[in-house]
Parts: structure tokens; sequence; C-alpha cells
């Protein structure tokens, strides 16, 4: 069954380093995916546009283009899969990758099994997250009130912000800045250590219904991410 899901599965390379194309092409062909291949940025956005694939792998130094600016712009129509990759290990652009809104960030070297699992584990987040998360979390913009398992939380508006962003973009890392444009009012003052506080006071909250699961986990060294695990894991 999970061979034929993945062949309805097609992955963009984006990648000028043809021996790397290769390699990728072949490790995740044999993993029973579709692949397709451009070495060039400039013709990216719209060949996604004309032709969506199911994920981008995206090298971020391209001729034509830049791959943190192809990803912003795909961003503006588009919730593909993006994974980053690049031989760019400074933590500045691992971050600013994210912020952009890339899926996740591989780092040259790697190893091209490494590739596959990161492939793999995003698409299980995409398949997985949509339907464990309407069994489990309801949110009411009405009445801005969030029910998990049933239970009504208690959450201040911050606090209700934040469980609504991440609950909206399952398996997505959002950064402290992130956080910071998106939930709270542009007056106010907030620092990283106001953000960790107020993420910490809504896992405790979580905790108190859900004893043993944990949704909102740590990425360290970039922000927070929202996953909803399946039962069978």
């Amino acid at each position: 069954m999970a061979e034929v899901e993945h062949k309805k599965e097609r992955i963009l390379i984006v990648e000028d380093e043809r021996r790397i194309a290769e390699i990728l092409n072949d490790y995740l062909s044999q993993s029973g995916y579709e692949v397709d291949h451009q070495d060039r940025g400039d013709k990216i956005v719209e060949l996604v546009k004309k032709n969506p694939p199911s994920l981008i792998l995206l090298d971020v130094m391209l001729p034509g283009g830049d791959g943190l600016e192809i990803c912003r712009e795909i961003r503006k129509f588009s919730e593909v899969p993006i994974i980053i990759v690049s031989a760019r290990i400074d933590e500045l652009d691992r971050l600013l990758g994210l912020e952009l809104g890339a899926d996740d960030y591989i780092c040259k070297p790697f190893s091209p099994r490494e590739v596959v699992a990161r492939v793999k584990a995003v698409f299980r987040r995409s398949r997985s997250a949509p339907e464990a998360e309407s069994k489990l979390i309801n949110i009411d913009d009405e009445k801005n009130r969030i029910t998990v398992n049933g239970v009504v939380m208690d959450l201040t508006p911050t606090e209700f912000r934040l469980l609504k962003l991440f609950a909206s973009k399952p398996g997505r890392v959002f950064s402290r800045n992130q956080l910071l444009e998106l939930c709270y009012q542009q007056e106010q003052l907030v620092f990283d250590r106001v953000i960790d506080s107020h993420v910490k006071n809504v896992r405790k909250k979580l905790s108190k219904v859900l004893p043993g699961q944990e949704l909102i986990h740590a990425v360290y060294g970039v922000g927070y991410r929202y996953e909803v695990k399946p039962a069978d894991e």
C-alpha cells in the first residue's frame, strides 16, 4: 500500500550540481517516488504554478535565482512542502529558510538516505496531521474558543492566537520572530523570553488535557513546531 502511495507523489529537485541531482534522483526513484529535475531558478515559480509537484527539494545557490527568494514567492500561492538543501550552514540562513515557509532544511554534505528519510517524514506529517488534528482540536473563531479532546481550553487572548497559529500549520516550524509578528499586537514590546513563557503556559495547559502527549515541540535554535502524532506511533 505504501509503495502505491509513493508513486502518486512527484518530487521536484531544483539543484544545479548534476552529480548531487543524479544521486537524489536515484535514491528517491528507488523509494518509489516520481522525480523531476530543474537546474535553474528563474523558471521554478511558473513551473510550480502550472504543474504543482508533491514536494520540492530546493537548493539555495542557483543560477538564475536565489532559492530562498523562490521559496518566498512559492509561499504566496502554494503550501507545497519545501525542503531547503544548502551548503550554507550558518544559523541565520537556516532560520531565514524556515521563516520564508520551508518545511525542513538539509545541510550539504548530506547522506542521500537522510534526504529520503526527511522526505518521508514531511509526507507522513502532511498526510496524518489533518486527520489527527480534526479528531483532537476544534477552533471556534466567533467565540475565541479552542476545544482540545472535548475540553474547552482556558486561554488568554495571546495563548489563543498562539495555539490557533500552531494548529493551523501542523508540522511547520515557527521561529520566535514569526510568532512575534503573527501573535502579538504591534504596539506590544515583546522579547524572546516572553514568547517562550507564553508557549510554556500553552504547553502546560495542554498537558492537563492530554497527559503524556506533547503537541508543541521545541526546535533547538529555531523556535517551535506543532505536531499531532498518529495513535499507532
